[in-house]
């Protein structure tokens, strides 16, 4: 999985290419540790093939926090994804755009 990272004031996008599954959900977990300061959190998964649970695990860690100081968005899904957060109830939780 590629994960590119954008910060501009005080939003952070994080897009991801591939899958995001129990072998690379470690690596997005590294890059989301800090997100102190952050008011807006968008994840861009127009090039996310694949989710799984420890890739939803990540998505409702970073909605706990950023639900405490400001608003998490994820753009682009596909209907695969879509799908796993409609089976999983994330669709209620999350903003899915």
């Amino acid at each position: 999985m590629e994960i590119n990272k954008s910060v501009k004031d005080n939003e952070l996008v994080i897009a991801l290419e591939g899958r995001l599954d129990t072998n690379t959900a470690s690596d997005l977990e590294n890059e989301v540790q800090n997100i102190d300061g952050i008011k807006k959190l968008t994840f861009d998964f127009e090039k996310l093939e694949y989710i799984s649970s420890a890739g939803l695990r990540i998505l409702l860690s970073c909605q706990k926090k950023m639900s405490l100081q400001g608003v998490m968005i994820i753009k682009n899904v596909n209907d695969s994804i879509k799908e796993v957060f409609d089976i999983t109830g994330f669709s209620d939780i999350l903003t899915v755009e």
